[in-house]
């Protein structure tokens, strides 16, 4: 719903892209002139005394993920903390409760509030709000500036927005008293979105729960109702059916295609060479052999031990563990990196069967448990490859992999009509605080407008 302004009060042009028109009577504004900009920093690492008796807030890439939702505006505790020894001897400062900090690297764009005082790391561009801007307003003005972000944003790896690209900041300026109407506006009608949100994603999260279930009682008991079971003495599988084995995943492999991973440094990307697939690509809508990196063919040739070839598996061994795909046919002669590994299944081992097993709960736990690393966890190739499966024969094979196929597809039939619902709603929370913040929507005549008349003859 647009309402317009009264006459002598009409929509101006800004002067800012992102903004468009605003009342007159609004000001557009840099941010830092509003609010005092601070950055954030990290104590060094090679200090053991910076990282003991830490009790200082912290904010770090970590805490992201409680916004991504939208739904969030404060932050009272922090994943993560620091000590006043690493605060003392860093470019971190501690800011004031009510501070708005603003991610500016890898997740771009997420803001919120500290709800105590804290410190940030570099990731964050923090603003201590003076008189003239609430930091609710400003929040919801940062939560509209997608398209500037994405404008701004530099670096192939890891995305950021510098410095001085923050320092240029612009927003639209209602007085305080707007602002707060606005304010109150969103956070009511929001909420109802928000609502909507959570018993969505609440359902893509029961969906995931109902495929991982289905998968790993299919792969552990299998699908014969009739099947005798017999106890295995076994961490991971108490029963199994008792004609099947108990094998190490080393044993389920071509014999003389080891399971091994890739290129250690295959340098920059290139226009035109040999795709590889990295961490975090191990799913098969992000197989396309034009999103992917490239490397030259001499760097690849000198990995020709982990060259892929259709129809083989590939396993997320660092960052997101667990992870499988199937090579599929346009990337036959591809590669790999150091974060993933090659599975080629031997004769006798149906491919889609091995797939469905390397997602099985009991396989991930064992996985979990080998976990290792400071910076990036993965699991190491001589844990992978002992890694124990329950194997049935080859026809069993086939007709788990067919089921597991089926229900697969079903349940992402349904998640897909949910996550394109979720869009939408996101959509519609950002158009909505977008029309508000920049006055597009005139708050205090919807709110008027709300409100029920006295009829009275």
């Amino acid at each position: 719903m647009k309402m317009e302004y009264s006459e002598g009060d009409e929509l101006i042009e800004s002067g800012v892209d992102w903004i468009g028109q605003v009342p007159s009577h609004w000001d557009t504004v840099k941010v830092r002139f509003v609010a005092r900009l601070e950055s954030g920093h990290t104590p060094s690492r090679s200090v053991d005394e910076y990282w003991e008796n830490c009790d200082i807030p912290w904010v770090t890439t970590s805490d992201i993920k409680k916004f991504r939702g939208g739904q969030k505006l404060y932050l009272e505790n922090t994943v993560n903390e620091i000590s006043e020894l690493g605060l003392e001897n860093s470019g971190a400062r501690l800011l004031p409760k009510g501070t708005v900090f603003l991610s500016r690297t890898a997740s771009v764009g997420f803001a919120g509030i500290m709800g105590q005082d804290m410190a940030t790391s570099q990731d964050f561009a923090n603003w201590v709000c003076g008189d003239d801007v609430l930091p609710e307003y400003l929040v919801y003005v940062f939560r509209s500036m997608d398209q500037e972000f994405s404008r701004l944003m530099q670096g192939s790896t890891h995305q950021t927005i510098y410095m001085p690209d923050i320092r240029s900041l612009e927003m639209p300026l209602p007085p305080v008293p707007e602002q707060e109407r606005i304010v109150s506006y969103l956070k009511e009608h929001l909420s109802t979105i928000d609502s909507i949100l959570n018993d969505k994603m609440g359902l893509v999260e029961r969906l995931d729960q109902k495929r991982h279930a289905e998968i790993t009682t299919a792969i552990t008991e299998g699908i014969r109702p009739d099947a005798k079971t017999v106890n295995t003495n076994n961490d991971w599988f108490s029963e199994v059916p008792e004609h099947w084995d108990i094998m190490r995943l080393k044993r389920l492999r071509k014999r003389h295609i080891p399971i091994v991973y890739g290129i250690v440094q295959p340098g920059p990307d290139q226009d035109e060479g040999i795709p590889y697939i990295k961490g975090g690509q191990c799913e098969p809508e992000k197989l396309d052999p034009e999103l992917l990196s490239k490397t030259t063919p001499e760097i690849a040739e000198k990995y020709e031990r982990s060259r892929l070839n259709e129809g083989e598996l590939v396993y997320e061994i660092r960052g997101s563990v667990g992870r499988v795909v199937e090579v599929p046919p346009e990337l036959d002669g591809a590669n790999l990196t150091q974060d993933t590994a090659r599975i080629s299944p031997r004769e006798g081992i149906n491919t889609k069967w091995l797939l469905y097993a390397l997602r099985s709960q009991p396989f991930f736990q064992q996985m979990e448990v080998n976990r290792r690393g400071a910076t990036v966890e993965g699991v190491n190739l001589f844990d992978l490859r002992r890694g124990l499966l329950p194997v049935p024969p080859e026809d069993e094979q086939v007709e788990i992999a067919s089921y597991l196929s089926e229900v697969d597809e079903n349940i992402s039939k349904v998640k897909r009509a949910v996550e394109q619902s979720i869009d939408l709603l996101k959509e519609e929370q950002q158009s909505l605080t977008k029309a508000v913040v920049t006055g597009d929507i005139n708050v205090e005549k919807v709110q008027s407008s709300d409100k029920p008349r006295n009829n009275l003859a």
